[in-house]
């Protein structure tokens, strides 16, 4: 596996919904990007969906999370751009998937991706790997 992104997630809010079947959190971020490929910023805020259902007595279960967010920046050939990833995790991992208008990043469209998150103080550290 090759590391190709680091993204430094710093956290702005957090609201949440508890209804009768599951708890919802949005949090809303911010980030700066870098890695072998690309280095840049969030464009406005992303958003992280953490949806945890519930069982028959009412207690919350393990749940799973989406963040969606665009970054603006340099690829590595120097030349201005964006990319939009949605990160699906689950207890299987987490599955990015990106889409960008960099011809020289258009490779990570179609390639196997994997990701991993750390936290650190108000905040985490996600990893996308190539496969």
């Amino acid at each position: 596996m090759e590391l190709i992104l680091e993204i430094d997630v710093n956290v702005l809010s957090a609201l949440d919904v508890e209804g009768e079947k599951q708890k919802v959190v949005m949090v809303g971020f911010d980030a700066s990007a870098r890695g072998k490929y690309f280095s840049g910023k969030v464009v406005g805020s992303g958003v992280d969906t953490q949806k945890y259902p519930k069982d028959e007595s009412g207690n919350v279960l393990k749940g799973s999370l989406s963040a969606r967010y665009m970054l603006e920046g340099e690829d590595f050939e120097g030349k201005r751009c964006r990319i939009f990833i949605e990160n699906n995790v689950s207890e299987k991992g987490g599955f990015p998937s990106i889409t960008t208008d960099s011809a020289a990043l258009r490779f990570l469209e179609s390639s196997r991706l994997s990701s991993s998150v750390e936290p650190k103080e108000n905040g985490v550290l996600v990893k996308i790997f190539k496969d």
